[in-house]
């Protein structure tokens, strides 16, 4: 992040959103529109405004487990290293007005819109984590929680600064169940989510080694392991005292004086049910495609699969292009894919984009379509069958073909 933020040819437009998008590869005109954060670009980030903030609230970025003030960073590694101000919360005590030496706290800024011109566009969305409410007791039970807040329980900067602790009473967990594929593999989702597997035996080693007393269970319905590596990491967790039992949790309560979880899941390996009383439950759940993906590709008009997706161009000879020239997807907004595999993949993307840019000017496709004005009746079906998105049709206008985004 940091060489990001110090490389000159680089712009960072944090806290921003792709309000509009016109044009055409090698001519987009890009309507940003900057939210406000009530701090200007003056702060120096010494944090004597939170100091006096009176006002906690939840801290989203540490899911939710520990507390922030109205006023405050979004994580001690932000970049670019600005507050911001949640005026959801904020009383307007002005105490950080008062506290702050450079004058850098704007009560009045509103949301500015800003126009850029770009070559090309690369999507890189990333992907939200399913909340299975009412699933396993999870938001109702305090010692079910996800992967999502287990890492930062884990994190050195967490709220638990490294140390997992139970939700209810603080106390170490004794007795630990992953239960995987939570909203996934489903017959809402069917797919996989791509990286659970290799999440939940990387954080079962962490606990182990943490807690080496205790029974930590992993419940599965396929242990998958295809990436380099992976299956003699598997192998390795199963060397580590940690118990893998493949099948699907069943009954599922809490007790209400210990809060502990009591679950059954049968094993479809040894052919027994299996009774667990947990002390804390971590759920696998699934990777859902973010709600920026969703806007940008409202905004760009782009086609997206059944689970909402990203769909690129062709999935095995052109896995970074999109229907819409100068336009390319990398990362978890084309589908599940681990760190390795979203690495590559933006690695690619960018060379395609060096590719397009260092020609200096582009080669179009000769042959493009062309509407008779005389036979057009406005009735809409070539806008809805072009997969390019290159027919455009206005009210009592006849149709009329983008030469740039038609292929032919």
């Amino acid at each position: 992040m940091l060489e990001v933020s110090r490389n000159e040819n680089i712009e960072i437009m944090s806290y921003a959103e792709v309000k509009e998008v016109k044009g055409y590869v090698g001519n987009y005109e890009i309507c940003i529109e900057k939210k406000p954060r009530y701090i200007t670009d003056d702060c120096n980030g010494c944090g004597a405004c939170t100091e006096v903030c009176p006002i906690y609230i939840p801290n989203y970025f540490d899911e939710y487990l520990g507390a922030r003030k109205a006023i405050d960073i979004a994580f001690g590694q932000a970049v670019p290293f600005l507050y911001d101000i949640d005026r959801n919360s904020c009383v307007e005590c002005f105490s950080c007005v008062e506290e702050c030496e450079l004058d850098a706290i704007d009560f009045s800024q509103i949301p500015e819109e800003k126009q850029i011109e770009v070559g090309s566009i690369i999507i890189a969305t990333g992907w939200d984590i399913y909340e299975p409410y009412d699933e396993y007791g999870y938001g109702k039970f305090e010692n079910v929680i996800n992967q999502a807040q287990l890492e930062r329980m884990l994190a050195p900067n967490g709220p638990l600064g490294g140390h997992v602790r139970r939700v209810s009473d603080e106390k170490e967990p004794k007795e630990i169940v992953f239960i995987q594929c939570v909203g996934s593999r489903d017959k809402e989702r069917t797919y996989c989510s791509g990286v659970c597997c290799m999440l939940a035996l990387k954080n079962a080693k962490l606990l182990k080694e943490e807690f080496p007393d205790a029974e930590i269970t992993i419940c599965y319905i396929d242990m998958r392991t295809n990436e380099k590596g992976f299956e003699e990491y598997y192998q390795h967790a199963k060397e580590s005292n940690i118990r893998l039992i493949r099948g699907k949790v069943g009954e599922f309560e809490e007790n209400n004086d210990t809060k502990d979880i009591k679950l059954r899941v049968y094993s479809s390996l040894t052919d027994e049910i299996i009774n667990i009383n947990a002390d804390l439950v971590i759920l696998s759940t699934a990777a859902l495609p973010s709600k920026g993906t969703a806007q940008i590709a409202d905004v760009l008009n782009l086609d997206v699969d059944k689970n909402g997706f990203l769909t690129e161009s062709h999935f095995g000879l052109m896995p970074q292009e999109t229907n819409t020239k100068g336009i390319f997807i990398a990362g978890f907004a084309q589908g599940p894919k681990d760190i390795a595999y979203s690495v590559s993949q933006s690695r690619a993307a960018a060379s395609k984009v060096a590719e397009m840019t260092s020609a200096g000017q582009i080669d179009l496709e000769l042959i493009v379509a062309e509407v008779d004005e005389d036979r057009c009746i406005i009735c809409h079906r070539c806008v809805k069958e072009c997969p390019k998105g290159a027919i455009k049709l206005e009210e009592g206008v006849k149709a009329t073909v983008d030469e740039i985004n038609c292929d032919g």
